[in-house]
């Protein structure tokens, strides 16, 4: 071959090449992730996900619908992702993961701190949950009675205790179930308080008048979350002392939380976000309980309510706010 050949036929190869490679970067996958209802808190997942690589606006799209805890919008926000359609849809709690289960039957779904995974009818294995969906539960065995031994180290002479949960949000029942099995033996009347629309927070604020509960426990339902100021407000006007199950509710002004790590359920997954995008199969992927917990104490408003914090449970505490 001449000379003059050999260099335009590399050169015709090389130019055949350049749009092949502008092709195919063309073509690199972009994931696309649902989120449903994003809140700062969603902040950890996408931290996680930079660290696993995923960077927004090269290999990832976040696509953000909003239900605001209402079980019919959280329904049309998960149909609408699923229709666009995402990659996978990652949910907050047991509504919205529930909204995305009616949804959608082959876009993967990850679930992110729900309660009873098999009573809210969300999976029927927890080891190998098949279908389309899996995730992470915020509610382990024995976090409903060390919380209420931790409160009743800073109370200890509460008896009468209102129960403030959203009946549209299975896992707040399941919540409900095991404080009724554990109450009595602790010497513990429960009043169960109901709200799942911001009228029924009036409803609710008034039945607790009437039964003048000692103290409250509030669930960690992101409706109630989406109120937690008008709820704190009410508590500590009534000098009402108040257990969450979010550190959020005791920044706001509540007494003290006691739960799963929000952060640690979020990263962990992004965790299984990203192997779903590996190819790995939901339905393969366990339902994990929660193994990181906090103890959160809000000081400021014990000394409002008249309560001493015992240096044992502060020393205990993950945070103190002073």
């Amino acid at each position: 071959m001449r000379r003059r050949e050999f260099i335009a036929l590399v050169g015709s190869g090389a130019a055949a090449a350049l749009p092949l490679a502008a092709r195919a970067q063309q073509a690199a996958k972009v994931a696309r992730i649902g989120i449903v209802d994003n809140t700062a808190r969603w902040d950890a997942f996408r931290q996680a996900l930079r660290d696993l690589g995923y960077v927004e606006g090269d290999n990832v799209k976040f696509e953000y619908r909003f239900g605001e805890g209402v079980p019919a919008r959280l329904t049309a926000a998960a149909t609408e992702l699923a229709h666009l359609p995402v990659d996978v849809i990652a949910t907050f709690g047991t509504p919205a993961s529930r909204a995305a289960k009616q949804a959608t039957a082959t876009v993967p779904i990850v679930m992110i701190g729900i309660g009873n995974p098999i009573s809210a009818g969300l999976v029927t294995n927890i080891a190998r949950p098949g279908g389309n969906i899996t995730g992470f539960s915020g509610l382990s065995n024995d976090t409903v009675t060390k919380g209420l031994q931790f409160f009743r180290e800073i109370v200890p002479a509460i008896r009468r205790v209102a129960f403030l949960w959203n009946p549209d949000n299975a896992s707040n029942l399941a919540q409900l179930e095991a404080l009724r099995k554990i109450a009595p033996s602790i010497g513990i009347m429960l009043i169960s308080v109901e709200a799942s629309n911001a009228a029924d927070l009036e409803t609710a604020f008034a039945a607790m008048m009437r039964e003048r509960p000692d103290a409250v426990i509030m669930t960690g339902d992101p409706f109630l979350g989406g109120h937690r100021k008008r709820i704190v407000d009410f508590l500590i006007t009534h000098k009402l002392p108040g257990m969450m199950q979010l550190k959020e509710d005791v920044a706001a002004g509540g007494l003290m939380s006691y739960g799963a790590s929000l952060p640690d359920l979020f990263r962990r997954g992004a965790g299984y976000v990203h192997k779903i995008l590996q190819g790995a199969k939901p339905g393969d992927l366990p339902v994990e309980q929660p193994t990181k917990f906090e103890l959160t104490i809000n000081l400021k408003t014990a000394e409002v309510l008249g309560l001493s914090v015992p240096p044992t449970l502060l020393t205990l505490a993950d945070e103190v706010i002073e």
